[in-house]
């Protein structure tokens, strides 16, 4: 029987025709798969989820009313941002962290994550996609929330938040230059990762169905606390409000990926 619940849904007006995602908003695992063989430690660091972004998405879930949906475990024990057949879905090592409980693994071990955890979130997010575009009547505006870190392999990452996209700007074009507006933060655009990843989240649910969409990564120390999260929630209600007022961003319209081709 699954005990472990892989997804939350946090209802809110669905006729706003807005969608929040936090693909990587928890650090949890079910009970049967005890840590993964990793020390507690493991599950506070970025390997395990992205830091900030469950507060971040329940505080603009209520300021603006709207549904948001949240996976519930951990990257660790499989990456609902990467597709089925994506070689890494279930990560062996993460930035230099070896996962015991990943390797090996079994072909039955790799497809039951996928049935209990990764389709069920996905399938989630599909529902509540759908049931917004019901009730309000036209395309939502789906927008993922996701953290990056400080320094990567002693590098620093200057920027303070980044939007990454595909090919279709409509709403990434808007939401990075109203970001930039104050002039007070640094904005990465598809930087420090480029937002064309064949089968993830965006690509799925947004590129292949034509829903105008973007994915905001903000960087983790500035919403590791309260105050932070509080701060970033202040700035960027406004922003979402002002780009779910534009009817362009409202309209079916497919693009095509920089990854190639769409599945028939």
């Amino acid at each position: 029987m699954q005990e472990f619940n892989p997804y939350e849904i946090i209802p809110g007006d669905y006729d706003r025709a807005l969608v929040l995602l936090g693909d990587h908003a928890m650090n949890h695992l079910p009970e049967r798969y005890g840590r993964l063989g990793l020390p507690e430690t493991a599950f506070s660091r970025h390997i395990a989820y992205d830091i900030g972004i469950e507060a971040l998405t329940r505080r603009l879930a209520s300021m603006l009313g709207v549904p948001a949906v949240m996976s519930c475990f951990s990257r660790l024990l499989i990456d609902p941002n990467r597709g089925e057949d994506d070689p890494t879905l279930i990560m062996k090592i993460s930035d230099g962290a070896i996962i015991p409980g990943n390797h090996p693994i079994t072909q039955a071990e790799w497809s039951e994550r996928i049935a209990l955890y990764h389709r069920p979130y996905h399938e989630a997010v599909s529902h509540t996609i759908a049931k917004t575009a019901k009730a309000s009547g036209r395309a939502p505006l789906v927008l993922s929330l996701h953290s990056f870190t400080p320094f990567w392999k002693e590098v620093p990452r200057p920027w303070h938040a980044a939007v990454l996209w595909d090919s279709d700007r409509r709403a990434a074009g808007p939401l990075i230059d109203r970001l930039r507006q104050p002039g007070d933060i640094l904005v990465g655009d598809n930087e420090p990762y480029d937002g064309a990843l064949r089968g993830d989240t965006m690509y799925r649910h947004c590129m292949m169905t034509g829903i105008p969409h973007a994915l905001l990564e903000v960087r983790q120390d500035l919403i590791g606390s309260e105050e932070g999260v509080e701060a970033w929630a202040a700035r960027l209600a406004p922003i979402f409000e002002a780009l779910n007022d534009d009817p362009a961003l409202h309209a079916y319209e497919v693009h095509q990926s920089r990854t190639g081709p769409y599945p028939a």
